[in-house]
C-alpha cells in the first residue's frame, strides 16, 4: 500500500497535513495553516522538493 497525505483541521481550527507510510505510520507533519489551500500548497511543496533534498546531519547543540 502507497502512502499518502492526511489533511485536517486542528482543535484551533486551522489546516494541518501528516504524512502516513503505507502501514499507517505517521513520518511527517506540516504546521498549521489558515486556509485549506494554503495546506494544499505545503503538500505540493513538499511533493515537489522532498525527493531531491539531500540529508545533512547536524551536531547536537549545548
Amino acid at each position: 500500500m502507497a502512502g499518502k497525505f492526511e489533511m485536517y483541521k486542528d482543535r484551533s481550527d486551522k489546516y494541518r497535513f501528516r504524512l502516513k507510510a503505507g502501514n499507517g505510520e505517521i513520518i511527517a507533519v506540516g504546521e498549521a495553516y489558515e486556509t485549506k489551500a494554503s495546506c494544499l500548497h505545503g503538500i505540493e511543496s513538499v511533493k515537489a522538493n522532498a525527493a531531491g533534498a539531500p540529508v545533512v546531519e547536524k551536531e547536537p547543540t549545548l
